[in-house]
């Protein structure tokens, strides 16, 4: 957004003022600001402020156009203000403005943001996209995280509830833009985690305790993912905790990956703990206060110490929107080694067994719309050239040619509805990957399903690149019916 010469540029303008200082920056201010690594000038809006002991100033800010994992703290030494322009709403607000503004009357509106974010009512939440955000609470109590350690964290003071949000808008490619609920969610209040000898940046505000947030890092339990201030009490806590595991039934085990199946009712302590780390790289998820109605497939590796967490998904016991995902992670430090299709696949295998279909829960984020739409193209290509194999034939509504070759016919079918019964994927779902990959064609009068050797070829070379693959032989899993009885 660049704005047009506003009252207040005019009277810098008239008053002899060429160029802005660090100390004249207020939230909302967008300028050009030079990225942390990189290097490179991005337009950004400026979300917080705040002074060191030095005096010096350090900026939050959001590049504009940028996914909000991006967001950092800056210094003044990265700021082109030679670039600033000013909110499009000029009002007349008594807010602590610099003392330049303040001296000539200046009349600027603002927005008012805490540099350390209130923590959020985490005695029971879920992370879900169905449910619509109402507030976040500041009421911690230090029981739920400190039951056995008096050094930990204590509970933070309350402070009221944010007011209704926007509604933010929609991109292409269904991923939610827009900032949170409120200005203080805004902004990343933890530095760093550490889990077991993984050390991750996060990339977006979750509730945990103020006192916590303020520690240069969080130490977490690796098995009960409990929050711990130091090495010295993760030590002790960990003398004290008897998991070598998730809680809850382990119903896969392949080689060294293995999934748990936790009740969000039975172990609520834990699925409060698993929210909120899965919040710090969740954007686009609300934490919800019930975990009861949910289920968690947690993903572990195996190692001699135990089984250790690489991610999990979450799901509904009961969906009136057939919806076999709720929210899905992998932890960034394990990212890049198949786990996020392993994890899809995964669900779409309880899916089979339950002989429903089943879609994740919309909006998806960037990635996530990235890593399902790569499973369903390969799902759907796998799956007729199943077809084609055990009919040791092509079908009829398949070329499988190059642009320049002559289409065979042969009397082997396969429709929509037969795609949605051998892979579980929902009929919309399907009908959407057919579109984008431009599978579709028409021919002889009729709509059939096209795939080129392009498609093939490419679809053999995902398949090389797979490290891991879920073995239905291995699942040990029942579905259960949660609709309670009629009395």
């Amino acid at each position: 957004m660049v704005c047009g010469p506003t009252e207040l540029e005019r009277r810098m303008e008239d008053n002899n003022v060429n160029q802005w200082r660090p100390d004249m920056l207020f939230e909302s201010c967008r300028l050009r600001v030079s990225m942390s690594g990189s290097g490179e000038y991005r337009d950004a809006e400026i979300l917080s402020i705040k002074v060191g002991y030095t005096g010096e100033r350090s900026f939050y800010v959001h590049y504009v156009d940028c996914n909000r994992r991006l967001d950092e703290w800056v210094t003044e030494r990265q700021l082109d203000l030679t670039t600033v322009t000013l909110p499009q709403k000029i009002h007349r607000r008594n807010l602590h403005l610099p003392a330049l503004l303040q001296n000539n009357e200046y009349d600027v509106e603002t927005s008012s943001r805490g540099s350390t974010p209130e923590c959020g009512d985490v005695r029971k939440l879920q992370i879900t996209r169905k449910r619509t955000y109402n507030s976040i609470s500041s009421e911690v109590r230090s029981e739920d995280f400190n039951a056995e350690e008096k050094d930990e964290a204590s509970p933070a003071p309350t402070t009221p509830a944010p007011g209704p949000r926007a509604a933010p808008s929609l991109r292409g490619s269904m991923s939610m833009v827009g900032h949170s609920e409120d200005a203080q969610t805004r902004i990343r209040n933890v530095e760093l985690i550490q889990l077991g000898m993984n050390r991750m940046q996060p990339w977006y505000f979750s509730p945990y305790p103020r006192e916590l947030c303020a520690l240069p890092c969080i130490y977490l339990c690796d098995f009960c993912l409990r929050p711990l201030k130091s090495p010295f009490v993760l030590g002790r806590h960990s003398k004290k905790c008897n998991l070598t595991h998730p809680p809850g039934e382990e119903i896969y085990r392949n080689d060294k990956i293995s999934f748990f199946e936790v009740d969000g009712r039975c172990n609520r302590t834990y699925a409060k703990h698993l929210c909120l780390l899965a919040k710090l790289f969740l954007d686009h998820k609300t934490l919800y206060y019930d975990t009861d109605p949910f289920l968690f497939y947690v993903m572990t590796e195996s190692k001699d110490t135990g089984d250790h967490i690489v991610g999990y998904f979450s799901k509904e016991k009961e969906s009136a929107d057939e919806y076999n995902v709720a929210c899905i992670l992998v932890l960034p430090a394990f990212q890049k080694r198949g786990y996020g299709r392993l994890l899809i696949e995964f669900s779409y295998e309880l899916s089979k067994i339950e002989k429903k279909t089943g879609s994740p829960e919309k909006p998806l984020s960037d990635l996530g719309l990235l890593s399902y739409r790569s499973y369903w193209h390969n799902t759907i290509v796998e799956t007729i050239l199943n077809r084609i194999e055990e009919a040791n034939q092509i079908p009829q509504n398949i070329m499988m040619a190059d642009d320049t070759a002559e289409e065979i016919d042969t009397k082997t079918t396969i429709s929509i509805m037969d795609l949605c019964e051998l892979t579980s994927i929902k009929k919309e779902d399907i009908i959407t990957t057919l579109q984008v990959n431009e599978m579709y064609a028409y021919v002889r009068g009729e709509n059939v399903i096209r795939l080129t050797n392009e498609m093939i070829d490419a679809f053999r070379r995902s398949v090389k690149k797979r490290l891991v693959r879920i073995d239905p032989a291995s699942i040990r899993w029942r579905p259960r019916n949660w609709v309670r009885p009629k009395p």
